[in-house]
């Protein structure tokens, strides 16, 4: 009996899952033929909370969760005529977007943070002692070309090549016969390393 129960009440929860799906469908499909406002607000408002916690999430900010849903319901109004109901349920479709936007707002947030690391710390590690004089004192610029050289090597060799040399994380990259995204890696946690040893010193 228990088991006739649970075996309708999953059929039930299926069709009802499948009934949301085929919903959403139909609304998508009419912002893709007719630019349908409305159809537009009652995809948004099913989703948004969703969107927002995967935002607040993976990205540690109410604020850029915020940021996440508008860029990802942008893209789906203006990108809503390339949704293929043969092809898949539209809140898959949508919650593609999301993690592509997502993706694209952690490589911004990141690559704005190593500038920040960089900007901060390279100018004592990259001027000439004369130069120096007016952003640090030489003992201080000693001190950070020494923690330089405790680098592991690999990130050692990242920093110089980034900040010494001036190559772009493409030129290394090619060099080093590594990923675009090893070189980023190496460098942030080189980064932060530097700085955490600078704010010691500072203390």
């Amino acid at each position: 009996m228990n088991v006739h129960i649970n075996n309708a009440m999953n059929q039930r929860n299926l069709d009802e899952i499948q009934q949301k799906h085929q919903w959403l469908n139909t609304l998508l499909l009419q912002v893709a033929a007719e630019r349908d406002k409305d159809a537009f607000q009652q995809i948004f408002h099913h989703v948004a909370a969703k969107i927002i916690a995967f935002g607040h999430q993976r990205l540690g900010s109410q604020g850029l969760a915020k940021d996440l849903l508008q860029e990802t319901m942008t893209s789906v109004w203006t990108k809503a005529h390339l949704f293929d109901a043969d092809k898949g349920n539209a809140i898959t479709w949508i919650f593609t977007i999301m993690r592509n936007q997502c993706f694209d707002m952690l490589r911004k947030v990141q690559h704005n943070r190593e500038d920040c690391l960089g900007d901060s710390i390279w100018p004592l590690v990259d001027s000439s002692p004369e130069e120096s004089e007016t952003i640090v004192s030489s003992e201080q610029q000693r001190f950070l070309l020494d923690h330089l050289a405790l680098l592991p090597s690999k990130q050692r060799q990242v920093v110089q090549g980034i900040y010494l040399r001036e190559l772009t994380h493409q030129q290394l990259a090619e060099e080093l016969n590594v990923p675009v995204g090893t070189v980023k890696s190496r460098l942030r946690l080189a980064l932060e390393k530097l700085r955490s040893r600078m704010e010691q010193y500072d203390d």
